[in-house]
Formats: structure tokens, C-alpha cells, sequence
């Protein structure tokens, strides 16, 4: 068998690296930045107590530490992706550990910015923000503050919480440290028939596995290794949850999910409508586990059965350059100027593209407002990758009408609205790709990728979305979350969702014990809502309603201008009402259909 050694860095060809000195020229650059940023703490600190005084007074505070922010994103995105093109390089190590440490100091330095706001009275601040032009640009910044002005607390009693976040945190710190380090799997059989232990990379590989034998003994070594410490884990995820409930209490919220969806302005009806809609159309997925076990012929589908290709091996393979190729048709339905910016994107080594010994896995884009939208990537020459390119282009092209369109204080985007631009990008592809190809097994194999992937987002995001309120109010009205309560309640949820057609495997009760999103405080939902609001995004571009497209451009340019729900509504979708969970269910019903006549 013949072995390829992954490059070095050094060995990466340069036009498939992304070029950092367009963020800084040189390292010594760098340091000079971080001096800089590191010089302005003393400047921040000095503004305490000053912001009450007058309105110029906070217009100029506002700035100093904005713009002191502004130039620590900065240093610190290069540090952070100087480190990721190369874990095994101490010197970037360094560098990111630095500007980590940096990082909490400008937060120390600034942290009594939001109490003194607050600490102004509200018809002042009002008067303040009407008759000084530079605070009104930062109106809808103070508004955010403001709002929620009910559950702040004095700034000691805010210092004092802050203080006990690590202790608070500690579960959490507990579960990542057992999850990532601690735990120690048994030996499977991989793919080429060698002997190996499993980890959870090799178990994302191995449950796509096309050979059944590999997904089961996956699945059954994974969950006892987990099972062996599910009191332990029992234990962390309820002092999690523990503490989510006294944050809330403390900022008198009437509970944690109120306390949590009030960070981002989202209404709670957002997070009922989504479980409900999803409750209702539940039995579109019960027909999709339904059409995968008589397509995989078995007599009993199982849990590990749900994730391998019903087609078999995927049909379509691109090189990086001829995913590049298709990406650009398939979003050419977003008008020039979009594929203008996907151009530059592709064209001026933004993107790191291949796998390098030491490099971070997976994809991401990243960047600050001050530097180009830069996209990790480790590329294989296979569809799912076309996926990740649109994906993180996606992410990309958002961050640069953003920056390009708005100032520095709305020049970013809250996670719900984040994944609404990539996702909508993975829709236009699938749509361009059943328009182009012909070949039934390319359809049917894009069909079940998109499947796959609403059933992965919508469908298991809001199964979790529900067991997370489980959670929640368990502790709430003073219930115990012991291993045998949580493991019931997840393996009666599960059933629930996938219906009948899948059997009940004792194992899939102990999933809840590596799931690490269980750990971030009501995060989950926004997958889902943000999969079905990119859903009817897409379908309104692709069939050409009047004024959809240009409505979708202006999402991409509001950044932070307004709340996230207010964005949405602009761009036609009411996250509030379920109209646009029906349209996404819509499309998932008419490509079920395609697939189960395709596959009779």
C-alpha cells in the first residue's frame, strides 16, 4: 500500500495559501499593532467615570473603545489564523495566546462602558442621543443596551457575576476536557481493514460508511465508551444547566431560554413556532427514514443506518479549481455584482486550501472589519467540498457587503442571521446542479444531500432544541437531571422523531453525553431557523419573485443596523410566524417526492 505523507506548510504551492500580508506585512508588523493596542488599555481605563458627564463626553467614549476594538480584531485575526495554517509552529502559538491574552484585558479595561450608559437616566440619554449628531450614530447601539435595562444589575453586582464566571463555567470546562482529551474509545476496523482506536473523527467517517458492519461496530464501541461515564456527564450537563438558570434568575428573567433569546432581541415565540412546525411536520421525516430502509433493504433500520449515502458512493468529484468553476454558475443567479465579490474571494488568495501537516480541520471563514474575508479549507476532491466552498463563500461575501456598508459599530452579524447567507448558498447549488444534471444517480445523490442535510438541521436541531428546554425546566421546578431521567426522556424524544421505522437502540438514549451544543445556552434553535428561513430565501431568488433578490443583497449589507428579527423581515421572512417553516417544509416534501419516484 502506498503511503502520502500530508505537506508541510512549507510545502504548500503559495497560490493555494492565503496571503496575510494584505492584514500585515510582516510579523514584526504585527507586534507593532499589538504594541499599539496594548498601549490604548491605560486610555480606555482612564475614560471610567466619564461617560455620565455630558453627551459629548459619552459620544467620545464610545469611540475611543470601539475604535480600540476595532484594532485589537485586527491583531487578533492574524494571530488566529497564522496559528490555525499550523498548530505545530510555537511562534504563532505564541502569537495566538498573546493576543488572547490581550483580548481580556481591553474587556477588563472597557467593562464599565455598559453600567455607565445604563447608570444615565433615560430621558437624558434620550436628549443626549437627539441633539448630538455623533451619538445618533450610535442610537440603535445604546438602544440594545437600553432595552434590557430591566435585567441589568448594579455595576458591582455585574462585577461580581462576572467574576464568578470561571466558577460558574466549570462544568462546562469539565465536559470539554473529558470530551476532547480524556475519553478513550475501543478498536475498530476501518474502511482499509486495519485496527485502529476510534475517535470521533474516525467515527464521522465511519458512520457514512457504505459497509454496514463499520457503521454498527462504530456506533456500538462510541456509546460504551460514553455509557462508562454517563453519571459523570449526567452530573457536568446539570451544573451546566444549573448555572444558565441562576444567570437568569439573577437578571431577573422569568427563566434561562427568556434570558438567553434577549442577548439577540429574538422574541420567544420564534423558538415555539419552530418546535411546533417541526412537531407538525414530523411525519415527512418518518416517510424519508421510511424510503431509507427499503432502499438499503433491511428489515431493521437502525440509528447508525441514517447517515450513509442511499446511492452509495457519491457520483460527482471536482478538483479545486473545477469547484470553483461550478460555484460561480450556481450563484450567478445572485447577479453580477455578488460574483464579483466571489471572484476577488477566489482569485486573491483568500482562501487556504489544502491540508497541511498541522493545520486545523475543517472550514471556516473569518476575518475583522479591517481585512478581507479569509476561508480555511482542507480539500479533497469531492461534492460535499463544492458544498463547504459555497458554504464558507457564502459567510464571506456576507462579511464584505457588511463591512463595505455599514460602520465599524454595525459591522458585523449575530449568529442567527450568520448562517442564513451560507445556507442560502448551498440551496442555489443544489437547485443549479438539479437543473443541469440529468444522470438519475447524480439527482438521486443530490436529492439525498439535501435531505440529509434538512434532516440534520431542521429535524435533529429542533430535537435538541427540545430536550434543551427539558433540561432547563427540569432544574427550574427543582427536578433532579440524573443519568437514567436524561437518558429516558432523550430516548423517548428520539423515537418520537424518527418514527417507527427506526428500531430503538439502547445506545442512542446516551447520545445527549457528547453533544457539546447541550453546553451554550439555548444556541441550537438558531440552526434550525436559520436552514428554513435560507430555504425560502433561496426558492424566492430561484423562481424569481419580484424583488426577492435585490431584498436578499440588503440582508447581506445590514450587519448589525437593526435586530436580527427586524433583518429578516426586511429580507420577507417573519420569523415570528410559521409561513416560512411551511415554505421550507414546502421544498423538502417536493424533493422527497423526486427522490422516492427516482429510486422506485
Amino acid at each position: 500500500m502506498m503511503t502520502v505523507a500530508q505537506p508541510t506548510r512549507a510545502d504548500v504551492p503559495t497560490d493555494l495559501t492565503w496571503d496575510l500580508t494584505t492584514i500585515y506585512s510582516d510579523d514584526a508588523a504585527w507586534q507593532n499593532a499589538f504594541d499599539a493596542v496594548n498601549d490604548k488599555l491605560k486610555t480606555v481605563a482612564a475614560l471610567k467615570g466619564t461617560l455620565g458627564t455630558s453627551a459629548q463626553d459619552l459620544a467620545s467614549g464610545i469611540t475611543t473603545i470601539l475604535a480600540t476594538y476595532r484594532d485589537l480584531e485586527k491583531v487578533y485575526v492574524y494571530a488566529s489564523l497564522k496559528s490555525d495554517q499550523d498548530t505545530g509552529n510555537d511562534l504563532y502559538q505564541g502569537f495566538s495566546a498573546k493576543v488572547t491574552s490581550l483580548a481580556a484585558s481591553v474587556s477588563a479595561a472597557a467593562a464599565f462602558m455598559e453600567p455607565e450608559i445604563l447608570a444615565i437616566p433615560e430621558a437624558t440619554l434620550n436628549d443626549w442621543v437627539q441633539s448630538n449628531d455623533e451619538l445618533k450614530g450610535y442610537a440603535h447601539f445604546i438602544a440594545s443596551m437600553t432595552e434590557n435595562r430591566a435585567h441589568i444589575l448594579s455595576a458591582d453586582e455585574e462585577a461580581l457575576l462576572s467574576a464568578a464566571e470561571d466558577a460558574l463555567g466549570a462544568s462546562r470546562a469539565t465536559f470539554n476536557v473529558l470530551n476532547n482529551s480524556d475519553m478513550e474509545f475501543g478498536f475498530v476496523e476501518t474502511e482499509d481493514g486495519e485496527a485502529q482506536q476510534l475517535t470521533n473523527g474516525l467515527y464521522g467517517q465511519l458512520i457514512r460508511s457504505t459497509d454496514r458492519s463499520k457503521r454498527q461496530q462504530a456506533f456500538e464501541v462510541l456509546y460504551a465508551a460514553y455509557g462508562q461515564l454517563k453519571n459523570t456527564f449526567a452530573t457536568t450537563l446539570a451544573g451546566e444547566i444549573k448555572s444558565h438558570n441562576f444567570n437568569a434568575q439573577a437578571h431577573k428573567y422569568p427563566s434561562a431560554r427568556a434570558a438567553a433569546v434577549s442577548r439577540n432581541h429574538i422574541p420567544e415565540n420564534v423558538y415555539d413556532t419552530l418546535v411546533d412546525q417541526v412537531n407538525a411536520h414530523l411525519p415527512l421525516l418518518h416517510r424519508y427514514v421510511a424510503l431509507r430502509k427499503r432502499v438499503l433493504g433491511l428489515d431493521d433500520l437502525h440509528m447508525y443506518d441514517l447517515y450513509t449515502p442511499l446511492t452509495g458512493e457519491p457520483p460527482l468529484h471536482y478538483t479545486y479549481h473545477e469547484a470553483q468553476a461550478e460555484a460561480k454558475k450556481a450563484l450567478s443567479i445572485l447577479g453580477d455584482d455578488y460574483l464579483s465579490h466571489v471572484s476577488d474571494i477566489f482569485d486573491n488568495r483568500n482562501i487556504d486550501v489544502v491540508e497541511n501537516k498541522g493545520k486545523r480541520s475543517g472550514a471556516y471563514s473569518g476575518g475583522s472589519y479591517d481585512t478581507n474575508p479569509f476561508i480555511l479549507l482542507n480539500w479533497q476532491d469531492a461534492v460535499d467540498e463544492l458544498y463547504t466552498l459555497v458554504h464558507e463563500t457564502g459567510h464571506s461575501v456576507h462579511s464584505w457587503y457588511t463591512r463595505h456598508n455599514q460602520p465599524y459599530v454595525y459591522g458585523d452579524y449575530p449568529i442567527f442571521v450568520a448562517e442564513i447567507a451560507s445556507t442560502t448558498n448551498e440551496n442555489l447549488l443544489t437547485d443549479y446542479f438539479l437543473k443541469t444534471q440529468t444522470d438519475p444517480k447524480v439527482r438521486a445523490y443530490i436529492l439525498n444531500y439535501y435531505l440529509d442535510g434538512f434532516k440534520g438541521t431542521v429535524f435533529r436541531q429542533t430535537q435538541f432544541a427540545e430536550f434543551e428546554h427539558w433540561l432547563h425546566q427540569q432544574d427550574q421546578h427543582q427536578q433532579p437531571l440524573t443519568a437514567q431521567g436524561i437518558s429516558d426522556f432523550y430516548a423517548d424524544l428520539n423515537a418520537r422523531y424518527y418514527g417507527p421505522d427506526v428500531a430503538r437502540d439502547p445506545e442512542i438514549a446516551l447520545e445527549w453525553t457528547r453533544i457539546p451544543h447541550f453546553y451554550m445556552n439555548y444556541y441550537v434553535y438558531q440552526y434550525a431557523t436559520g436552514f428554513a428561513a435560507a430555504s425560502t430565501l433561496a426558492d424566492g431568488i430561484i423562481k424569481g419573485t419580484d424583488g426577492a433578490r435585490d431584498r436578499y443583497i440588503n440582508y447581506l449589507k445590514s450587519g448589525s443596523s437593526q435586530y436580527a428579527i427586524d433583518t429578516m423581515k426586511t429580507a420577507g421572512v417573519d420569523m415570528t410566524k410559521p409561513d416560512y417553516l411551511e415554505a421550507a417544509f414546502k421544498v423538502f416534501e417536493e424533493r422527497l417526492n423526486e427522490l422516492e419516484d427516482l429510486l422506485k
